[in-house]
């Protein structure tokens, strides 16, 4: 199990997004999808804020379990 923090987890997917988003391979593509990047952008945004907002404490032996 990854015991990075969320917010840096969601960090780096948004990077990760950008990367995406601003490569030419990606850029070329044509197709028709559901959801977009611009989607799972605003998912990400909203995660982070929801992720700094709650404060669990996941520390604690058997948490997940």
């Amino acid at each position: 199990m990854n015991t990075q923090p969320l917010p840096e987890l969601i960090a780096q997917a948004q990077q990760l997004l950008t990367q995406i988003r601003q490569h030419p391979q990606y850029q070329s593509l044509r197709f028709d999808c559901d959801v977009t990047i611009g989607d799972v952008s605003l998912f990400f945004n909203t995660l982070q804020w929801e992720a700094a907002a709650s404060t669990v404490d996941v520390s604690r032996e058997g948490f997940f379990q």
